[in-house]
């Protein structure tokens, strides 16, 4: 049996994938860090070392794609934010 003042808890879906969306946008700069470190990683001599405008190659892209997540986080935020519907009207 269930005790009786136990009620299940449940957030609206669209609550929940807000503050999921939220989770992504606060863990992009950490994910970006990461993927900058990565780099520091690979060798530096010997036949498959990787050249430094390949390095650079990488840095940048990883620094494109971090920029449109972030674009598209934000305008998903944007959109799903009932605050900003308020202050709209």
């Amino acid at each position: 049996m269930k005790p009786a003042g136990k009620t299940p808890v449940f957030l609206e879906r669209a609550n929940y994938r807000q503050r999921r969306l939220g989770d992504a946008a606060r863990f992009l700069p950490l994910l970006g860090t990461v993927l900058w470190l990565i780099p520091l990683l690979w060798t530096r001599d010997g036949p498959e070392a990787p050249s430094n405008a390949g390095t650079i190659t990488y840095i940048f892209v990883i620094w494109v794609v971090l920029i449109g997540l972030a674009a598209l986080l934000s305008r998903v935020l944007r959109d799903t934010d009932p605050a900003a519907d308020t202050a709209r009207r």
